[in-house]
């Protein structure tokens, strides 16, 4: 596996700055399925990683474990220095974790579903709708949103209360380009903060200076 300018090496740095996530030897196995392993890199302070690869190679599943929902089969994740393993709900905490599945409630609103994230992680809901253009939105049940509004939706929950790192799962999934540009600003102001992202895709995203790793 290798980043766009070379072998992933352990420990190694992808941008300037202290790292926010290390992983390092991390191994994947379903079934009986060797996903990935021997995998070492890190991620800085306000540095991105794309993950990228065929369907089924992986992508998904290093989010997952990375997020604390699939046990590693082998190796190490640091968050801010301190093991995954360690302290797994301090570990869920200090990251937000976007799936490829919207998971929404379809019976509460939509300012309703992000109120209720906001009563785990703290937060204001009216921000976080403004921020993904859902303002006028709000009173609508979760039912009957289109595909890219249930995206936008899950997307706002990164506008509620801060955590260093996001993992994101095909963020920009059925978005327009008006949706992608407010994405593109979240993205932007969560790396200004210091803090980290990892996006697997399959398209373009307004990442700019992302390091790719190729899966």
């Amino acid at each position: 596996m290798e980043t766009e300018d070379g072998p992933l090496a352990r420990g190694r740095n992808l941008a300037s700055g202290q790292p926010i996530l290390d992983v390092l030897d991390l191994a994947c196995i379903r079934g009986d399925r060797a996903i990935f392993a021997g995998l070492s890199f890190s991620v800085p302070a306000g540095g991105a990683l794309l993950l990228t690869g065929a369907n089924g190679a992986g992508k998904s599943s290093l989010l997952r474990v990375l997020a604390g929902l699939l046990p590693a089969a082998g190796g190490e994740v640091v968050l801010e220095g301190t093991p995954a393993r360690s302290d797994p709900a301090g570990h869920a905490l200090r990251l937000r974790y976007i799936s490829s599945q919207d998971a929404l409630k379809p019976a509460l609103t939509v300012a309703e579903n992000l109120a209720f994230y906001a009563a785990l992680w703290g937060g204001e809901v009216t921000p976080a709708l403004e921020a993904l253009g859902l303002s006028a939105l709000a009173g609508l049940p979760g039912r009957v949103l289109s595909t890219g509004q249930r995206r936008r939706l899950a997307l706002a929950r990164l506008a509620l209360a801060p955590a260093r790192l996001w993992l994101l799962d095909e963020p920009s999934l059925g978005l327009d380009a008006a949706s992608v540009s407010r994405l593109g600003t979240l993205m932007a102001r969560h790396r200004a903060a210091g803090g980290a992202i990892l996006a697997a895709t399959h398209l373009p995203l307004p990442l700019p200076d992302a390091q790719e790793l190729k899966l």
